[in-house]
């Protein structure tokens, strides 16, 4: 696969810094049932890359000491590891929100008929991926018969509750089909809405639109098709300074499937480390893993950035929790 790393690492992306942190992101693993054509992680059935329990205990570790409120699980598909529930069950029973992101194929797999049940029970935030409302769109992205699993398992969730009941939330999430930006939220969320109601009966709370970041799989397919360069005029022609106020980074910590520890998601995957200073460790450690940072501070830490941080500011904005404008 082609990689758009060494395009990205020199940039003239504004300077941003850390605020006070307020939600773990957590890779759970590789692992998936699916290999979407937009993945940023290149998971898939085949890899076996899965956080270990002793991680799972650090990241809980972290958390009793730093007051986070806030837990938003990824992967793959996160449910895949073999310690998913036990993180569940002790990040609720702190008092921590719990954010499940599901690719709604996996709540209908042999082995996980249960799963759905579990997320209602402790009161879990699902956010699926869902990148259309059509079926011919999704299964170009995510594979053949994906779209009519992934409604099956919307109606399964919807008789226990989600998406109707406000402590059960629902949200779905939209990525383009392709080198262009996300329309406006609120209107295709209304969109969403009137045709899955209409044509499935099936009700959700919001939808979050997410801007495909220029690496990984997508950044090869971009690069492969000569796609790269117009795409990047496209985001750094779409920048909107206004974004960087509230972009996902300055609140959030991602930490990978080995408990190393970056500013985003996306970094991760580029492998670009948190940037931070301890005076007690040694100034040239190349990346720092979460048990090594249970009582530092990282408010004010200067935020990796390359030209992918541009996906993020552009047009309406993007992050995990959908436009930022």
């Amino acid at each position: 696969m082609l990689d758009t790393k060494p395009l990205l690492m020199n940039t003239d992306f504004p300077a941003i810094s850390r605020h006070a942190t307020q939600t773990l992101q957590l890779n759970l693993g590789y692992l998936c049932n699916l290999s979407c054509t937009h993945c940023h992680v290149n998971a898939g059935p085949k890899r076996t890359e899965l956080m270990s329990k002793q991680t799972i205990d650090d990241v809980l570790a972290y958390i009793d000491a730093n007051d986070i409120r806030s837990l938003d699980l990824t992967g793959g598909a996160p449910e895949m590891n073999p310690h998913f529930r036990y993180l569940v069950e002790q990040a609720t029973e702190r008092g921590v929100s719990v954010i499940d992101r599901c690719n709604l194929t996996i709540l209908i797999e042999e082995g996980y008929e249960d799963l759905a049940e579990f997320l209602a029970k402790h009161k879990v935030v699902i956010t699926a991926s869902l990148p259309c409302y059509a079926e011919q769109n999704v299964n170009e992205q995510r594979g053949k018969g994906v779209f009519q699993e992934s409604i099956t398992a919307l109606q399964r969730l919807n008789n226990l509750g989600y998406g109707i009941q406000p402590d059960l939330e629902l949200n779905l999430v939209y990525n383009p089909n392709g080198a262009f930006l996300p329309p406006d939220q609120k209107q295709l969320e209304q969109d969403y809405k009137n045709n899955l109601k209409s044509d499935h009966n099936i009700e959700f709370h919001n939808l979050l639109t997410i801007t495909n970041m220029p690496i990984s799989r997508f950044g090869g397919m971009l690069l492969s098709k000569g796609l790269y360069d117009n795409y990047m005029q496209l985001l750094k022609g779409s920048f909107s300074k206004t974004n960087l106020d509230s972009v996902m980074c300055k609140t959030l910590l991602s930490i990978d499937w080995q408990g190393y520890v970056y500013d985003c998601d996306f970094n991760q995957m580029l492998e670009m480390p948190l940037e931070h200073q301890e005076k007690h460790i040694a100034s040239d450690k190349k990346r720092w893993n979460i048990h090594e940072l249970l009582n530092s501070q990282l408010e004010g830490a200067a935020i990796t950035i390359g030209e992918h941080c541009y996906g993020c500011t552009a047009g309406q904005g993007s992050s995990c929790a959908g436009a930022l404008a």
